[in-house]
């Protein structure tokens, strides 16, 4: 099976140029599915850290680079939405946010910060004991007692060392989202209004920004808090890219 992927035929969400050469690298097996990009992708091509995926390697081995607080050795490791990259050595720590359109970028935070990881809750059943199982946006599944009141759609907060949720926020009118793709992808503002759909169309969401409003299906809009909307933090866009 190859291991290139050709670059006009990438996610849209990939922050890779589609035109300077006919191929990149394609991301393993792992979490968020199709939509993740590749780690050496970000290092070399977002960050500037490796030349090539050999030193990326040598990074992984030195256990330099950490995802949601684990030590990563495979530079094709799919990174996605809401991730955690940090570089303990460098002092470095970055989430993975959705820019403009829905194009993934590493905004910079804060250690602390980088202490836990935001997903959102995509499916919910019981398991033998009573207990509930939540499973996320990127597949982590993440089980809780079964007198909590999660549903579809909430976002939660969940500690990257021992997996329990530290903040919870509920999917509905005044909560805080982002737009993580369509026409709106990279957006925050507060939803207005659900509109439930009948039969299996989605549900839509009126969201209300500080320039106007907007309007997409709820599949499209994450709920966040104020911390992700911090204007001290920066954002790294993509430069350009290197060889394979």
């Amino acid at each position: 099976m190859t291991k290139h992927q050709k670059r006009l035929s990438v996610p849209k969400s990939w922050p890779v140029e589609r035109k300077t050469d006919v191929f990149t690298v394609k991301a393993g097996a792992g979490p968020h599915g199709e939509d993740g990009v590749p780690l050496v992708v970000l290092l070399r091509d977002v960050l500037g850290y490796v030349d090539s995926k050999k030193e990326a390697r040598y990074a992984l081995s030195e256990d330099a680079i950490l995802v949601n607080g684990q030590p990563i050795n495979d530079e094709r490791r799919p990174i996605g939405m809401f991730d955690i990259l940090a570089f303990p050595g460098r002092g470095e720590y970055y989430r993975v946010f959705p820019d403009e359109g829905g194009r993934l970028s590493l905004t910079e935070i804060d250690e602390d910060a980088a202490g836990s990881r935001l997903g959102k809750i995509e499916g919910k059943q019981q398991v033998p004991g009573g207990d509930t199982q939540l499973t996320l946006h990127d597949g982590t599944n993440v089980v809780v007692d079964e007198e909590s009141d999660y549903s579809g759609g909430d976002s939660v907060v969940v500690d990257n060392d021992d997996k329990s949720i530290v903040a919870h926020f509920p999917y509905e009118e005044g909560a805080l989202v982002t737009a993580v793709s369509g026409n709106h992808g990279g957006k925050i503002g507060e939803i207005d209004t659900i509109e439930v759909t009948p039969g299996s169309g989605s549900n839509t969401v009126a969201v209300t920004t500080e320039d106007g409003e907007f309007e997409t299906v709820e599949e499209y809009v994450v709920v966040i808090d104020e911390n992700f909307t911090g204007d001290d933090e920066s954002s790294e866009n993509a430069g350009t890219e290197g060889d394979d």
